[in-house]
């Protein structure tokens, strides 16, 4: 009994061994896998660890820099940054935002409009990242806001940068203006700055501020700051700032600028000042304009509207978009061909009856009974339709839109500006291709007067005057200087003309203004060393009948104003040295003489004296009348 009892002892305690043993065994095992695995986390991949830890512990954010400025050319600012108040909220920390917003409506411009915006905004972004809900504060405005923190939990007030021009509309079609980044700047591929990605950060949206968009953005500084698990900034370890932009030097004059918008005030006009040597332009303008300070700061839809519906287009540079019938202007065009081709001499003499017949059809002269026998000089004198018909004729639609295109017609001038016309310098090619046709004589006849489908920009027609009075290739510009360092031209290459043909065409301009029966003899310089030769030119909009002329043809004043004429002008001066060129069109102005003559009279004497004209430059039976217009001009006094 007691050896079985013994046995069976035995055998129990032999198999508590056997079964202890494989447990520890298999203890000593895992923990020896453990101590190996966090050996190999702990020291083979402790580095990478490490950097992940810091990379939640530690943030980035971006720094916007400040936007480049533009100046003129003698450095007055048109384009700078001003401080911008503005409020900012942090959903985490605002607690119930929308009664938040209610409570900042009270103390701040904040409509519905502002309110849902706001709204929005928040809930899209992350909980800790802080959303400007106010920008354009005053003093006043953001002080109420502080004085009021312990009600506004998660608000607080910044200071930053905002667009601003202070010469607003005079410069709104060149310098443009900038506004908020939208979806579809995002989308774009060409530019994945991370910049864009700031809220409510803005870019370059028109003319130069568009163009250089690059150049003026700068680049962006960062700042790293230390973060909880939630997000929330604990504190800023470092700052890098970023590059400001670059800033831009135009050709342009605030001054003549101001001036000009000023002479055009009222009409749907435009007019572009060159100097004829640089190319420097001194001078674009179209009136109307608006004020591209309301775009920075956000148009409401009403004056949006109202800029919109406006029929003389205010939104639309008519110097560099515009594209007009040229009329008369570009007779001298037309001349030259014939001149270098050998078809006509400038003493050779057409007869002008009043119309040029064609078949059965005629083309008829401005001047119903005719100019009787006229010659080169005579021709652009009296602006004789009759003679450029014939002389059309003789050289062709071709040989014609091969001269205008060297003197810059037809051209899209590469300029840091959007919309920038190319015109149309028609060719029996084009016609078949576009309108599916075959070029008529008749075709080139009404070419031959600039109607017909030749079309020309104001900015082209002040290049070819410039090159007319040069005799050169001169191109027209807008960048001076980028960050102080003058942009260089090479001095432009000759048009490759006959001097004596260039001379036949300047003495026939010259004769416009400065002869006796010269359609702009009214608006003559008096000053003989500031002498000007131009070109009138009337440009029709509308069909005149058969019927019509037997009836009597409806003056300009009788019409509604949408089918009047366009009046043109076209200038270089001093004719014996010249320096500027100048061009202007009055939409449904009526006649290039009597309406857009003046005005680039005026302009162009602005230019040549730096300033107001003395009493002598004018006929003397016109300064007492000017004298008191000029009085009446919005002209920014100096300095401003």
């Amino acid at each position: 009994m007691s050896l079985r009892n013994r046995d069976g002892g035995e055998g129990g305690a032999g198999k508590i061994t056997r079964r202890g043993l494989i447990l520890t065994a298999a203890q000593l095992g895992f923990m020896g896998l453990l101590a190996a695995r966090l050996r190999y986390l702990q020291v083979t991949e402790a580095e990478e660890f490490r950097l992940l830890a810091e990379e939640n512990r530690i943030n980035i954010r971006l720094l916007p820099p400040a936007r480049g400025l533009i100046f003129d050319r003698d450095g007055r600012p048109i384009a700078e940054n001003q401080q911008n108040y503005r409020i900012v909220v942090v959903r985490e920390n605002a607690g119930d935002v929308a009664a938040i917003l209610d409570r900042l409506s009270r103390l701040i411009p904040l409509g519905p409009e502002d309110h849902a915006a706001a709204l929005k905004e928040l809930k899209r972004r992350s909980a800790f990242v802080p959303v400007t809900v106010a920008e354009h504060l005053t003093w006043e405005q953001v002080a109420s806001v502080s004085a009021n923190a312990p009600a506004l939990p998660g608000v607080s007030a910044e200071v930053g940068l905002s667009r601003h021009y202070p010469r607003d509309r005079d410069f709104a079609h060149i310098v443009g203006y900038v506004g908020r980044v939208t979806e579809n700047d995002l989308n774009r591929e060409d530019d994945q700055d991370p910049l864009l990605q700031i809220p409510k950060f803005q870019i370059g949206k028109t003319g130069v501020e568009l163009k250089a968009e690059r150049l003026l953005r700068g680049f962006a500084g960062t700042r790293r700051i230390e973060v909880n698990a939630l997000g929330r900034v604990m504190r800023e370890i470092d700052r890098k700032e970023g590059k400001s932009g670059t800033d831009l030097h135009l050709t342009v004059d605030s001054a003549l600028q101001n001036y000009l918008m000023a002479r055009m005030d009222g009409q749907s006009a435009s007019a572009v000042v060159m100097d004829v040597k640089e190319g420097d332009l001194l001078a674009i303008g179209s009136t109307p304009s608006f004020d591209p300070n309301k775009f920075v700061t956000g148009i409401s839809v009403a004056d949006y509207k109202a800029l919109n519906d406006d029929p003389f287009i205010p939104l639309s540079s008519k110097s560099v978009l515009g594209t007009y019938p040229p009329g008369s202007t570009f007779k001298m065009m037309v001349a030259l061909a014939a001149l270098e081709d050998g078809v006509i001499a400038p003493d050779e003499t057409v007869t002008c009856r009043g119309y040029h017949e064609l078949g059965n059809q005629r083309f008829h002269c401005w001047k119903r009974g005719g100019h009787g026998r006229v010659n080169l000089k005579d021709s652009l004198k009296q602006s004789c339709d009759v003679y450029y018909y014939e002389v059309a004729q003789r050289v062709g639609i071709e040989k014609i839109s091969a001269m205008a295109a060297r003197f810059g017609l037809g051209e899209r001038h590469d300029l840091p500006l959007n919309g920038i016309a190319s015109g149309l310098l028609p060719t029996k090619e084009w016609k078949e291709r576009v309108i599916g046709e075959p070029w008529r004589i008749g075709d080139s006849l009404n070419a031959g007067i600039g109607q017909g489908f030749v079309l020309a920009s104001p900015l082209q027609l002040a290049t070819m005057a410039a090159r007319i009075a040069s005799g050169r290739a001169v191109v027209p510009k807008l960048l001076r200087a980028v960050d102080g360092v003058q942009t260089i031209v090479a001095e432009a290459a000759p048009l490759g003309i006959a001097s004596s043909s260039l001379a036949a065409v300047r003495e026939g301009m010259f004769a416009v203004s400065n002869e006796t029966g010269g359609t702009a003899y009214s608006t003559r310089i008096a000053e003989k060393s500031m002498r000007l030769a131009g070109k009138t030119g009337t440009s029709q909009v509308r069909r005149i009948t058969e019927s019509e002329r037997r009836q009597g043809i409806v003056r300009n004043e009788d019409l509604p104003w949408e089918r009047r004429d366009h009046a043109l002008f076209v200038c270089y001066a001093p004719v014996d040295n010249p320096r500027y060129a100048v061009s202007v069109v009055i939409e449904h102005g009526g006649g290039g003489s009597a309406f857009a003559a003046p005005v680039a009279r005026d302009i162009m004497l602005e230019a040549l004296y730096a300033g107001p004209p003395p009493p002598e430059a004018y006929p003397a039976s016109q300064r007492t009348r000017i004298s008191n217009e000029r009085k009446k001009l919005n002209l920014r006094s100096e300095g401003a």
